[in-house]
């Protein structure tokens, strides 16, 4: 597995917010949306051994498998095994546009799957037979910038049947927060407005 980071932090998104874990960043995306804040991970990293990446980790609770998109490493699925055979719970942020079937179907194992909404002109890039891979324990999220953004994120909410929770968080993870609470609200959405929590304390920071 090709490697940008590893390091040890909170958890500063989704519904383990502010969870002590490890993180583990692949290289490589194949999106390029538009607000994007880990195009460093696109390229360079280290090459690392399934062995290897246990070993940096060590003894932890947690550890977050994200990127880039971590699913376009072929060693995925036998890292995120070995990790919950170890008793560590997963979380696995993907983008949405990448096949989900061979993520392993464990407890510890939560997925925490994008759908790119119109500002991030990746829409048409997601593969929505994603959809029945998610259950109860997984969480599906929206990155909202803008009104046109949100009217997509509503009617995708109401027009499909999705098993797990579902998250609105502001582009730049700190934005605009009132007015996407408001509007929530006003649309009367059992929908989770979550911001991204690591910004709030260390700022625009890398390995935070």
């Amino acid at each position: 597995m090709r490697v940008c980071e590893i390091f040890n932090s909170i958890q500063g998104e989704g519904l383990t917010m502010g969870a002590p874990t490890v993180f583990v960043r692949a290289v490589g995306c194949n999106l390029r949306c538009s607000w994007c804040d880990t195009g460093y991970s696109f390229r360079g990293g280290t090459e690392m051994t399934v062995d290897e990446i246990m070993d940096e980790v060590g003894d932890c609770f947690r550890v977050c498998l994200t990127g880039g998109e971590p699913m376009l490493q072929p060693d995925a699925p036998e890292l995120i095994g070995r990790l919950v055979s170890g008793g560590i719970q997963v979380v696995l942020e993907t983008n949405g546009s990448v096949d989900l079937s061979n993520v392993p179907r464990h407890p510890l194992v939560m997925i925490s799957m994008d759908i790119k909404c119109p500002s991030s002109g990746m829409t048409d890039r997601m593969l929505m037979s994603n959809l029945g891979c998610l259950s109860g324990k997984d969480q599906l999220k929206f990155v909202i910038k803008d009104q046109e953004d949100l009217d997509f994120a509503v009617d995708f909410v109401r027009s499909h049947s999705i098993a797990c929770p579902v998250i609105f968080g502001p582009v730049g993870g700190t934005d605009r927060l009132e007015w996407l609470v408001q509007r929530v609200l006003d649309e009367h959405l059992d929908i989770r407005v979550l911001p991204q929590l690591h910004k709030i304390i260390w700022g625009d920071k890398r390995g935070v």
